[in-house]
């Protein structure tokens, strides 16, 4: 695939790899050229190792001649004042909580960047209290995302 800033990026699909279109099962078949995806996996360099594929649904369903032939890009941000919104919890310190893998990060990963795209998720964290701080490299901000045990997003940092 290539980024709409000219980025190739290469996505490698396994037999476990699962697609999904909305809430969804589907083949990789049935993805079109054109259509945005969010690929979910290990990131090494420019290569993405994906353990899920969902194609983005635009207004009710979205069809091939309404979504573009892009991948959302992620740039290295740059460093600025630190920042909140939302709620964080208030028991949060940097560091804390154990990494989780699986069903339960692609769900906070995909909550996390729906809610704010372009970045890189390296980690998923499930905190003391059961919601997730999903770490969030490679943009400006945020770099902490919060979000609760509905995979909705709460705040950021």
């Amino acid at each position: 695939m290539t980024t709409s800033a000219g980025q190739k990026v290469t996505v490698d699909e396994a037999s476990s790899t699962k697609y999904k279109k909305g809430s969804s099962s589907i083949s990789s078949s049935t993805i079109k050229k054109g259509q945005h995806v969010l690929v979910l996996g290990t990131v090494s360099s420019t290569t993405i190792k994906a353990t899920q594929v969902i194609v983005e649904t635009i207004g009710n369903g979205g069809s091939a001649a309404s979504t573009a032939a892009t991948v959302i890009p992620f740039q290295k941000g740059a460093a600025t004042t630190s920042k909140q919104v939302g709620q964080i919890p208030a028991s949060y310190s940097q560091g804390s909580g154990t990494i989780v893998s699986g069903t339960t990060a692609n769900k906070a990963t995909e909550a996390a960047l729906a809610a704010y795209p372009g970045g890189i998720v390296d980690r998923v964290v499930k905190l003391s209290n059961g919601e997730y701080e999903v770490h969030s490299i490679g943009v400006n901000w945020p770099h902490h995302i919060f979000v609760n045990q509905n995979f909705k997003v709460l705040g950021a940092e």
